[in-house]
């Protein structure tokens, strides 16, 4: 399980991360709402472990080591961190990022064995740009799950390719729920999914309120202005 408590990066002239905290447990779907591109980036990778957070915590399975959550997390299609370059094409990609499976677990993997054996075989010759938004998360996700060590998908934005949820939601509860493996999902999306019910939180939502002014007949009276014939 993904436990994270007040969770926030400092960037140059603003919250890159403001305060969120959220939890995602094995077996489901968390969809996590922002606005701003550079907040669902640097959450995503402050989740995975890519990113130092300048406060608040994060665990992974009871652990608050960085390592342990680094080993099991994946994160998919960052923009400007590891989303597919547009020049490549899917035989290259493929074989780029079997080539980052640890050692141990990459045995004699190939690209053209690996594309017909997860049946992406009708997508190899395209470039990564003319990938559909369904088949681009599909092949995306299949190739964070090469290493069994990954326990915790971090999905990058996938609204951004297409605007409509059918093109990525299905696919991502699919992989929560029913892989044989105990997944936790986080996607960060602009806005939630209409209708969608499953959990959610929301960038910024441990932002601790403003401080309120007391109202008036609280304040003891040496605190209060004296009147002046201005004010009258």
């Amino acid at each position: 399980m993904l436990c994270v408590q007040q969770l926030s990066v400092i960037g140059r002239r603003d919250d890159l991360l403001p305060p969120t905290s959220l939890q995602a447990a094995r077996g489901e779907l968390l969809v996590v709402a922002g606005s701003r591109q550079d907040q669902r980036t640097a959450l995503a990778l402050t989740l995975s472990g890519r990113m130092k957070p300048s406060s608040g915590s994060i665990g992974w399975d009871g652990s608050p080591r960085i390592k342990v959550l680094r080993k099991a997390a994946s994160v998919v299609d960052a923009p400007g961190v590891n989303e597919p370059e547009q020049h490549l094409s899917v035989r290259d990609l493929v074989t780029e990022d079997l080539a980052l499976v640890p050692r141990r677990h990459r045995g004699a993997l190939r690209s053209t064995p690996w594309l017909k054996l997860n049946d992406f075989e009708d997508v190899a010759g395209l470039w990564t740009e003319q990938l559909p938004a369904r088949r681009r998360i599909e092949l995306l996700t299949a190739l964070a799950l090469t290493d069994p060590d990954t326990g915790l998908l971090v999905v990058d934005s996938p609204d951004r390719h297409s605007g409509d949820a059918a093109d990525w939601l299905p696919w991502l509860e699919y992989l929560a729920h029913d892989t044989g493996r105990p997944l936790a999902v986080v996607a960060t999306v602009t806005r939630l999914p209409d209708g969608w019910s499953g959990p959610a939180a929301m960038i910024g939502n441990a932002i601790p309120p403003a401080e309120q002014p007391l109202p008036a007949e609280t304040l003891l009276p040496e605190t209060l202005l004296p009147e002046t014939e201005d004010a009258k």
